[in-house]
């Protein structure tokens, strides 16, 4: 019975902080719509000008950050139970910056701008690649969690090289600019790109529905098939999934770190591991974290917009920090 009043008590956390969050979430999105250099009621716009700011600017962005939030914070819950690496996360182990190389080399072979689902294409081909080096090394190559961590950062590293080196030797001042976009912007989101969405949102949707069978995956590869799990072909799904949440994220919003790794873990560190209600929550929080950080990028200062993965980092770096010493204390 204690058991049983337990698991209800649970529960019943889960619920309240899906409530919670889903409140401060509404929350957010009315001032993300209405802060800016003209204060706007969303329900109300007064005249064209402010109409067209609403449904032109401030609208997609927001979709776009609601969006990257969601499927960057799903996506490093689910690398976590993948990798079985408390630590995982798109951008720390080197997939985001995969994503970004192949945006690069697409952008350098075509010498006009393709459209938002070739870029995406790109993006999640790149992902993919550097998702099958690790998922292929941690399996085959028996690696440890700490060492296959510093070789996603080396490939994140690597990537980072070589997209710099390709703007430097670049006379196309429209990819210079790129350069802002890959620290992290949902600034220049416009209707066109958002019809990445039509993708992402359904193949989110059903990530965030396999909470009970990464649970089964979490009690070992041996338990989950005696259970009726068919490993192999369900971690190949959470793949593809994951790679092409990460490519889509990456096309619309450049790289933005740590939401992947700090959402999941403080999920877990608060409420528990039960993934079946950790990936929709997981969900919701990145996307609201997204969204309050790009309201902040653009009221920090009155006279620039941050790149949003500037602030992100400046938020996620010293919770980064905190959860190294604190796993190192237990």
């Amino acid at each position: 019975m204690q058991l049983h009043d337990l698991i209800l008590r649970q529960q019943a956390r889960w619920k309240f902080s899906v409530v919670l969050i889903l409140l401060v979430l509404l929350v957010a999105c009315f001032f993300s719509l209405a802060v800016g250099e003209i204060f706007i009621w969303p329900w109300s716009p007064d005249g064209g000008l402010e109409q067209q700011l609403l449904l032109q600017l401030r609208m997609p962005r927001l979709l776009a950050a609601l969006a990257i939030g969601a499927s960057l914070a799903a996506s490093g819950a689910v690398l976590q139970v993948l990798l079985g690496n408390p630590l995982a996360e798109p951008g720390v182990l080197g997939i985001s910056g995969g994503a970004s190389l192949a945006l690069v080399i697409l952008l350098f072979a075509l010498p006009f701008v393709p459209n938002p689902m070739i870029t995406m294409l790109a993006a999640m081909l790149g992902a993919l690649c550097f998702t099958l080096i690790l998922v292929g090394l941690s399996r085959r190559r028996k690696v440890s969690t700490a060492r296959l961590l510093l070789i996603g950062v080396a490939l994140g590293i690597l990537s980072g090289a070589v997209v710099t080196w390709a703007f430097y030797f670049s006379d196309d001042l429209n990819l210079r600019q790129l350069m802002y976009w890959l620290m992290g912007s949902v600034g220049g989101v416009s209707w066109s790109q958002l019809s990445l969405l039509v993708l992402v949102f359904p193949v989110l949707a059903w990530l965030c529905a396999q909470g009970k069978k990464l649970d089964l995956l979490m009690l070992g590869e041996g338990q989950a098939k005696q259970l009726g799990l068919d490993v192999s072909a369900f971690r190949w799904r959470l793949i593809l999934t994951v790679s092409l949440l990460v490519g889509a994220s990456v096309a619309l919003g450049g790289v933005i770190g740590f939401i992947g790794l700090v959402v999941p873990h403080l999920l877990r560190l608060a409420l528990g591991t039960e993934n079946r209600f950790l990936l929709p929550l997981a969900a919701m929080c990145g996307a609201l974290l997204l969204a309050v950080a790009d309201t902040l990028s653009r009221v920090i200062l009155p006279s620039a917009e941050l790149p949003v993965g500037v602030v992100i980092t400046s938020i996620g770096a010293p919770i980064f920090i905190w959860m190294l010493l604190r796993s190192q204390l237990d």
